[in-house]
């Protein structure tokens, strides 16, 4: 396993922080929405890549593809939701459901690096 890429990843992680700390940014009234799904989304994409780092299978264009997939996908939904006048419950089923695969792969983490 290399770590100079995943060095740059926790690099980037650790910049993009400390810009949002310092410069504070806002987010449009539009968008807020959709922001904490797209985060949950984005969350699920980054523990998937991470079991696949560990167990050896990582390919950056997989994990770019399905960061942006899962972002696009999940953004559509809530946003099909606000038109049809039900997106508190479709926001509700992604955080369920990506949730579940999130604490699936953190599972998989633990067992993998602690053995438990």
């Amino acid at each position: 396993m290399k770590a100079g890429p995943a060095i740059y990843g926790a690099v980037a992680l650790l910049v993009g922080i400390a810009l949002g700390v310092v410069f504070t940014p806002e987010v449009p009234d539009v968008v807020q929405p959709y922001l904490p799904i797209a985060v949950v989304a984005a969350l699920d994409a980054v523990f998937g890549g991470l079991r696949a780092y560990l167990d050896e299978i990582f390919d950056a264009k997989v994990f770019v593809v399905s960061f942006a997939f899962n972002v696009l996908v999940a953004a559509v939904i809530v946003w099909l939701g606000d038109q049809l006048g039900v997106g508190t419950q479709l926001s509700t089923a992604i955080v369920v459901v990506l949730g579940i695969r999130i604490f699936g792969n953190a599972a998989a983490l633990r067992r993998r690096l602690f053995g438990a």
